[in-house]
């Protein structure tokens, strides 16, 4: 078998710069290097692309800038699949697929996919218009809803909105009330509000994060989560369960598990866990997913499954959870990720 030119993307513009940075880890752990030669851009969280040809264990705890690094921009030219490093020697590095492993913000929202696919690489992962909309909780939500899947009940306000308009649509809505930035990741911006005395600064801090602000209603019971990967025929991984003492998963949650737990396979009735499988590859396919994703959704009391997210790039560190429902249903982590990496190269 002909050995492959993986471009790499990790880091990234985005507050999720960081946990991009494990995953690239964890994705350059797994690869097997007979079939696929990866090809290392890290981009700075100021935004600088470097072509890093250093050693990988510098990636996660973020040495890897300095000695190995040299500035460089992909070539925008049609069907030219090359990495042009801008150190006057005018090398250019080619490569057959590129795999972003970028979180959030300038890298899992669209931006970096349309970039790509102006220059007709084979991507590996969703799309441009895939990527834009499961970013954008609103539209992915009525996207959702057009599919017959329950969303919660929500209200979208720009910047500058009448503040007397999102306090008539909280208490509408009902207390307590959900206020997320409408394009973000991580819960970055996310606040539970319990009243309307924390109603103005939660919706402040959404606006940090994102022009646009979503408030949403709380909807009872636990979140579960499904992972999907696939193109026509879909493959899905056991379905997990996050186990909350209090709150909601937001970022220092997701990441530490200080107070929660994941439980793979969730804690549910197997009927139940299949209409959730069921359900996230419905939501895959609305929002024109490909290749692999991770729908989250919740499950009520009454077993009603209600949308949540999709998640285009979902994290591969030895405890994200997208590898773990994999590994769970019978898919080794190095498995998948070669295997994706096949998918994504077969367009």
């Amino acid at each position: 078998m002909e050995q492959k030119t993986i471009l790499l993307l990790f880091g990234g513009s985005s507050s999720e710069y960081g946990v991009s940075l494990q995953s690239a880890h964890g994705v350059l752990s797994l690869m097997d290097r007979s079939r696929y030669q990866p090809l290392t851009v890290g981009i700075t969280r100021g935004g600088q692309w470097l072509y890093f040809s250093g050693d990988p264990e510098r990636i996660p705890d973020d040495r890897w800038q300095g000695e190995g690094c040299v500035p460089c921009t992909l070539s925008l030219d049609r069907g030219v699949h090359q990495v042009l490093l801008l150190d006057g020697s005018g090398r250019r590095l080619e490569f057959d697929g590129a795999l972003p492993v970028l979180h959030g913000k300038n890298g899992e929202d669209g931006t970096v996919q349309g970039l790509l696919e102006l220059t007709g690489v084979p991507l590996i992962g969703c799309g441009t218009l895939s990527s834009a909309l499961c970013m954008d909780k609103d539209r992915a939500h009525r996207l959702a809803a057009d599919a017959g899947v329950r969303v919660p009940r929500s209200a979208v306000f720009r910047r500058g909105t009448d503040r007397q308009d999102w306090e008539r649509a909280a208490a509408e809505i009902g207390y307590p009330v959900f206020v997320k930035p409408v394009r973000a990741g991580s819960s970055f911006g996310i606040s539970k509000v319990e009243g309307p005395e924390g109603l103005a600064g939660a919706v402040e801090e959404a606006f940090r994060h994102d022009g646009e602000v979503l408030l949403e209603e709380t909807i009872p019971g636990f979140e579960v989560g499904c992972a999907v990967l696939g193109n026509e025929e879909l493959t899905v991984g056991t379905v997990d369960e996050i186990e909350l003492s209090g709150g909601f998963f937001d970022f220092e949650e997701k990441y530490t598990l200080k107070t929660s737990a994941i439980h793979c396979p969730a804690r549910i009735p197997a009927p139940t866990a299949r209409r959730v499988q069921e359900t996230a590859k419905a939501i895959y396919r609305a929002l024109g997913c490909r290749v692999f994703a991770r729908v989250d959704l919740f499950l009520t009391p009454e077993g009603e499954i209600v949308f949540n997210e999709v998640n285009t790039i979902p994290g591969f560190t030895a405890h994200s959870r997208y590898p773990n429902m994999m590994k769970a249903a019978g898919i080794p982590a190095g498995d998948l990720v070669n295997g994706l990496i096949a998918l994504g190269l077969k367009g």
